[in-house]
C-alpha cells in the first residue's frame, strides 16, 4: 500500500514511513492510493482476528504479518473488556459501542495502544528513535502517553490547553513518571495546540533535527485503526445497514466510520453530534464551514474550531486534487470560511451524514435521561452523541451510538446531572492524589520549540 498526501506536493511513501511521519510535508494528511475492499468473508471470532484481517490491507509488507498480529493481540490485552469494543442494547434498534475499555477509559486508546507498538517495533528494526509532539484536547494526550510510556524509541511532548481539560484527564497526562513523558499547559485553546503542532511539522530544519512525528488523528495510523470497530459492530448486528451516532471534534472518529463505509460495511448513514462548539453541524446544514470562537463547555475533548480530519474527506470531494484541497484551506485560514459545491455536497455529504448540536443544559438533560431509562452513567462527550441519534433515528435501522469515554473522567458534569459521582475503575482509583509533572508554557512557537528540545534525548 502507498499513500499520498492530501495537499499533492509530497511524495508517495509506504506504510511505515507515515507511521513515523505523521504530517506530510507539504502540511497535507496521508491518505492510501486507494481504498481497499473488506475481504467477501470475515472472521467472525475475537476483535483482534477481525482487527488484523481489515487492517492489513494498509500495512502492507512494512510489518510482517506474524509481527502485525502479535502486536494487535498485545494491544489489546490491555482492555477490560474480552471483546475490546462491547455493544450493549440501550433499547430496540438503540445499542451503545463502548469505546472506554482501554487504559486511560477513551476511545483513542483503541488505536494508540496498537500505535505505540508499531512505532516501537518499526523504530527498532530501523535503529531510529522519534519525538512525538501532539495536541490534546483531553483523552488524545493521556491515550498516547499512555500508548509510548514504555517504548524505548521514543520521546513525547503533549501540549493540552490550559484549564480546560477535566481534572481526571489533565491527572492522567500529568502523573506519568516515565522519562520520555512530557506534558506541557499551553495558554490557549485546543486550536491553538493544534496550530502550534502544525507550525512544528510545518518547520522542515526544526522537524529534520527532531525528528518530530505525531500520534494525532492526523496520523493516518490513528484513523486506520478506528475503522476496525464500525467494522466489528455492523458484523455483530448482523452485518445489515446499521448507522451510527458519533459525538465529533477533531473528525477523526466519524471518518473512521466513512472509511469502513467505502470498504464495504454496511453503514447507512453517519450522525455527527456536536456542543455548542458546532462549526461541523453548521456546515452539513449549509455547505459552509465558518469558523467561530471556541467556547469551554462541559464536553471539553469536542471544544474544537478547526477539524484537522476534515481535510481527508474535503480531498475526497475535490476528485483528489491536493492543489484545489491545498487552496481551500489556505483560504479558510486566511478568511475563516470554506464553501464547497452544490454537487460536491449532495454526491459526498448528503447520502451519508446528519448533524445535531446539543448545549451544557441539553447534555445534562440526556445523562439525567439515559440514567433513568437505562441505568447506563455515560460522560457528557456520549450524551452529545445520544441526544444526535434521538434527532436522526430511522425505523428498523439500527442506531449505534460511540460511548467515547467512561464517565469517571468527567464526574462533575455527571454528578451535576445525576447526583452521583461515578467512580474510576480500580487502576486509577489513586489518580486524583498522585503527584503530577507539568510544564505551563504560553502560546508561542518559539517557546514551545525551545522545550521540546531541552527534553529530546
Amino acid at each position: 500500500m502507498r499513500y499520498v498526501s492530501t495537499r499533492g506536493r509530497a511524495p508517495e511513501l509506504g506504510f511505515a514511513d507515515v507511521l513515523l511521519a505523521g504530517l506530510a510535508p507539504d502540511g497535507g494528511l496521508y491518505v492510501p492510493v486507494d481504498w481497499p475492499s473488506l475481504p467477501e468473508h470475515l472472521p467472525s471470532g475475537s476483535y483482534q482476528e477481525l482487527a488484523t484481517v481489515v487492517m492489513a490491507p494498509f500495512v502492507g509488507d512494512d510489518i510482517p504479518a506474524d509481527v502485525f498480529a502479535r502486536l494487535v493481540d498485545e494491544a489489546y490485552a490491555s482492555f477490560r473488556h474480552e471483546a475490546v469494543t462491547p455493544l450493549r442494547q440501550l433499547a430496540a434498534d438503540d445499542w451503545l459501542l463502548d469505546l472506554s475499555q482501554g487504559p486511560t477509559l477513551a476511545f483513542k486508546d483503541v488505536a494508540l495502544q496498537l500505535v505505540g507498538r508499531m512505532f516501537d517495533y518499526v523504530l527498532g528494526v530501523r535503529n531510529e528513535r522519534v519525538m512525538i509532539v501532539g495536541a490534546t484536547s483531553g483523552d488524545t494526550g493521556s491515550a498516547a502517553i499512555d500508548g509510548v510510556k514504555s517504548c524505548s524509541n521514543v520521546d513525547i511532548v503533549i501540549l493540552y490547553p490550559h484549564g480546560r481539560t477535566s481534572d481526571v484527564q489533565r491527572k492522567q497526562m500529568t502523573t506519568v513518571d516515565s522519562p520520555n513523558v512530557h506534558a506541557v499547559a499551553v495558554e490557549g485553546t485546543f486550536d491553538d495546540c493544534q496550530d502550534l503542532v502544525k507550525a512544528m511539522f510545518n518547520d522542515a530544519p526544526f522537524r529534520d533535527r527532531m525528528r518530530l512525528s505525531a500520534v494525532n488523528s492526523i496520523n493516518w495510523a490513528r484513523v486506520m485503526a478506528q475503522t476496525v470497530y464500525y467494522v466489528y459492530a455492523t458484523q455483530q448486528l448482523g452485518w445489515r445497514p446499521t448507522s451510527f451516532s458519533v459525538p465529533t471534534g477533531n473528525f477523526g472518529n466519524v471518518l473512521a466510520g466513512w472509511i469502513a463505509r467505502r470498504m464495504g460495511a454496511p453503514i447507512r448513514s453517519l450522525v455527527v453530534g456536536s456542543n455548542q462548539n458546532d462549526i461541523l453541524t453548521r456546515f452539513f446544514e449549509t455547505r459552509s464551514m465558518v469558523a467561530d470562537t471556541v467556547v469551554p463547555t462541559l464536553s471539553p475533548s469536542m471544544d474544537i474550531q478547526v477539524s484537522s480530519n476534515f481535510e481527508r474527506l474535503l480531498f475526497e470531494m475535490n476528485n483528489r486534487d491536493g492543489g484545489v484541497t491545498a487552496e481551500q484551506l489556505q483560504r479558510f485560514r486566511s478568511v475563516g470560511r470554506l464553501d464547497v459545491e452544490t454537487d460536491q455536497f449532495e454526491r459526498w455529504i448528503a447520502p451519508v451524514f446528519r448533524a445535531a448540536r446539543f448545549d451544557d443544559s441539553e447534555t445534562l438533560r440526556i445523562i439525567g435521561e439515559v440514567r433513568s431509562a437505562t441505568g447506563e452513567i455515560i460522560d457528557p462527550h456520549t450524551a452529545v452523541g445520544i441526544g444526535a441519534a434521538r434527532l436522526h433515528r430511522s425505523p428498523g435501522i439500527p442506531m449505534v451510538t460511540t460511548l467515547t469515554a467512561h464517565a469517571a473522567k468527567f464526574p462533575d458534569a455527571v454528578e451535576q446531572a445525576t447526583g452521583s459521582r461515578p467512580a474510576l475503575p480500580p487502576h486509577l482509583a489513586d489518580l486524583l492524589e498522585r503527584p503530577e509533572r507539568t510544564q505551563t508554557l504560553p502560546n508561542d512557537l518559539g517557546a514551545v520549540q525551545r522545550f521540546v528540545e531541552s527534553v529530546a534525548r
